[in-house]
């Protein structure tokens, strides 16, 4: 992507009144539509979809492609697509304006600072599909299903909330199952390393990602992690 073609998609979603955006890490403060500043930690069903449903995360959302598809899924339920990259939100936030997803909303901040964004207790759900797996050598920690994420992820979910993976990395896989095992007060309550090799668990696995549709067509199996925080 050029750099004229970014800076025009970051100036566009200034003016989206479904983005919210973080530009200092150092400051827990979110710009909205048109610069204006506001506090949504606690407040997003209120304040931005002036409704009481449940709100569910992806983390790393890139375009935005499965926070949509779970917004169409789910009419009754929240979604908000979070991710470092504000020229790929651009392209997710646009759409759901276009097709009137008033339930899809987009946050862009590092994930790490997540829980400066929202309340305790305010999310239910928490995705996490096709994330960079960060294979090369120490970089581990930087996964976000590692310990350290985790904790941040309990400072948001309600109690039991659901944090699920979907990705088409082994590594990644592994090792998650592998951090869930070293700490058992967080159940594990399904996984699989083939979804697509039997019936699916959940109709919310069915979606599939322009990327992960590129797995598949070279071969790659598609795994899934379901546990409770």
């Amino acid at each position: 992507m050029s750099k004229r073609n970014k800076l025009q998609k970051f100036s566009e979603v200034l003016s989206f009144p479904n983005v919210y955006e973080n530009f200092d890490p150092k400051q827990p403060e979110l710009i909205g539509k048109d610069g204006i500043s506001i506090d949504l930690r606690g407040k997003w069903a209120e304040k931005h979809f002036k409704n009481d449903h449940p709100i569910t995360l992806e983390l790393a959302c890139g375009r935005g492609e499965y926070t949509l598809a779970l917004a169409r899924q789910n009419p009754e339920r929240n979604f908000i697509g979070v991710d470092i990259k504000g020229a790929r939100i651009w392209k997710g936030a646009r759409i759901a304006l276009q097709e009137e997803l008033d339930n899809a909303a987009f946050l862009r901040t590092r994930i790490e600072q997540i829980a400066l964004f929202f309340a305790p207790g305010e999310v239910s759900e928490i995705w996490i599909t096709f994330p960079d797996p960060f294979l090369r050598k120490g970089k581990a920690m930087r996964r976000l299903t590692s310990a350290r994420f985790l904790p941040e992820y309990r400072k948001i979910l309600k109690p039991g909330g659901l944090v699920h993976l979907k990705t088409d990395e082994p590594n990644l896989y592994e090792f998650t199952l592998e951090t869930l095992a070293e700490h058992p007060d967080i159940p594990l309550l399904y996984h699989d390393d083939d979804i697509y090799a039997k019936p699916l668990p959940i109709p919310e696995l069915e979606h599939k990602t322009y990327y992960e549709d590129m797995h598949l067509a070279e071969g790659k199996t598609i795994k899934y992690v379901r546990f409770s925080l």
